[in-house]
């Protein structure tokens, strides 16, 4: 019976009295519906997710397979969250490590980038670097896109910025802007900056 639970994806748990097992319950966590959403997601954005988790290995692999997930690395005490994303790290990885509890909070404080869940512990959101609010594994998803595009919003602010000076430059040493003109092509500048960072309002969680 234990065996059968496990391979269901549920946590066998035995119970006896005087002295003797008398039956076996059966315990599970509910695997959310868009989890299995969420892992395609990630999966779509270039990460490679892994199921790192104290629960009992057959249990992981069933969930995991639930959700699409292909590495496991299951029966691990906090500690040994820290050593596999430290592991992760050497082999020159960057590390996002999503977590709710308080077995997660060393290993969301080693990561690279800790999400807590906004319905986790304090422990984890003290500890993770970004929050998700909402329960929901495909929030996770969502922030790595709009980190991507704010960062591809910094550089590309960088960029013009920087060429714009440099086109600028020859011509005020030549003498050729007047302080009028150099005045507002600064103002354009800003403004240019300022515009391209207001895109980013446009953004919209995928679910």
């Amino acid at each position: 019976a234990r065996a059968a639970a496990e391979d269901a994806g549920r946590t066998a748990v035995a119970v006896a009295w005087d002295g003797a097992a008398r039956a076996v319950l059966e315990v599970a966590d509910a695997v959310k519906e868009t989890s299995a959403e969420a892992v395609g997601r990630l999966r779509a954005l270039g990460l490679a997710p892994i199921l790192l988790t104290g629960d009992n290995k057959a249990v992981a692999e069933s969930v995991a397979r639930e959700v699409g997930i292909e590495e496991v690395v299951a029966e691990v005490l906090p500690q040994d969250k820290v050593e596999v994303v430290k592991r992760l790290q050497a082999e020159g990885r960057s590390v996002a490590m999503v977590g709710d509890g308080v077995n997660d909070a060393a290993a969301l404080a080693q990561a690279d980038l800790g999400l807590a869940m906004g319905t986790g512990t304090d422990a984890a959101i003290e500890a993770g670097d970004l929050t998700l609010v909402r329960g929901d594994l495909r929030a996770a998803a969502d922030a790595v896109r709009l980190a991507r595009r704010t960062l591809g919003t910094i550089r590309s602010n960088l960029f013009w910025a920087f060429a714009y000076n440099v086109a600028a430059l020859p011509l005020a040493a030549a003498g050729l802007l007047t302080p009028m003109i150099a005045g507002a092509a600064m103002a354009f500048s800003s403004v240019f900056v300022v515009g391209n960072s207001l895109r980013l309002r446009t953004f919209r969680a995928a679910g």
